[in-house]
């Protein structure tokens, strides 16, 4: 299944009266303003809002900076938003695909059997000459359950594991990979064996994805193919989702580490590496 879906494809489903997927806009800028305001200023016709941090991440403490949620929390946020157990549920962001990577990996992680990501997010849509709305949708009563587990998922000691048997990529920028610069977390560096492979190398300039033959010669020259042992994490889980979705596209299964590197760090009997090997 693609987990990618365009706009013109969007709109055509939205238009055929019938089946039509359910659309969250899940915008979110990690350094602020927030991504509701975004929303709230235009978004999807229909399209219900799920906040990033309140409900595709639990607080954060020791699970790291964007823990998994609670199912329950899930639950609500898809049900508000009209979702039943067979429901196609669109996801986007207005910016590349990054927040909507992560709610593609939650809401498949808790049991959505149909998730895709709108590629290129709102700015495709509008290019494609979608209409944009201020409306904000009612309430729905979606009968959606949630539970935990439905694609795998790595712990720390499972991404230090990997480290060593397969290849672990860290989906962050170089210089926080090699522990140059860290605006986040409290401590710089990546987990050792790890591999950097930066997230903004999945997309084009105007956020749409590489294409899946694009993104296999990507991920080739980074040693992993669909034979490999693999999986990804960042700072804290959100990157990685969407470095999770770009090996999804090229035909690659990967877990993802969803403490990341902010739980990581949160034992100082762990292992730290720095530079660029």
């Amino acid at each position: 299944m693609n987990p990618l879906i365009t706009a013109e494809s969007l709109r055509s489903a939205n238009d055929s009266g019938t089946d039509r997927p359910v659309v969250i806009d899940v915008t979110w800028n990690l350094m602020g303003p927030p991504g509701r305001d975004a929303y709230d200023a235009g978004h999807l016709p229909g399209a219900h809002f799920v906040d990033l941090d309140t409900e595709l991440a639990g607080p954060p403490g020791p699970g790291g900076r964007h823990p998994l949620p609670e199912a329950t929390i899930v639950e609500a946020a898809l049900r508000r938003a009209g979702v039943g157990p067979d429901t196609t549920v669109v996801v986007y962001d207005a910016a590349n695909s990054m927040a909507a990577a992560r709610a593609w990996w939650i809401f498949r992680y808790f049991g959505v059997r149909d998730v895709r990501v709108l590629d290129g997010g709102f700015a495709a849509w509008q290019a494609a000459g979608g209409e944009v709305s201020t409306t904000v949708p009612a309430d729905a009563a979606g009968t959606f359950v949630a539970s935990p587990g439905h694609i795998p998922m790595l712990d720390a000691e499972g991404a230090a594991a990997l480290a060593s048997t397969g290849v672990l990529l860290d989906a962050r920028a170089p210089e926080r990979f090699a522990g140059e610069v860290e605006p986040m977390d409290k401590v710089a560096g990546h987990i050792p064996g790890a591999v950097n492979a930066p997230t903004t190398a999945n997309v084009t300039a105007d956020g749409h994805f590489l294409s899946a033959d694009e993104l296999r010669k990507r991920f080739a020259d980074l040693d992993v193919d669909a034979s490999s042992e693999v999986g990804v994490y960042c700072g804290s889980g959100v990157t990685a989702a969407h470095e999770a979705l770009a090996l999804q596209i090229a035909g690659i299964e990967a877990p993802v580490y969803v403490g990341s590197w902010s739980e990581w760090i949160t034992d100082p009997t762990r292992p730290i590496a720095t530079g660029t090997d």
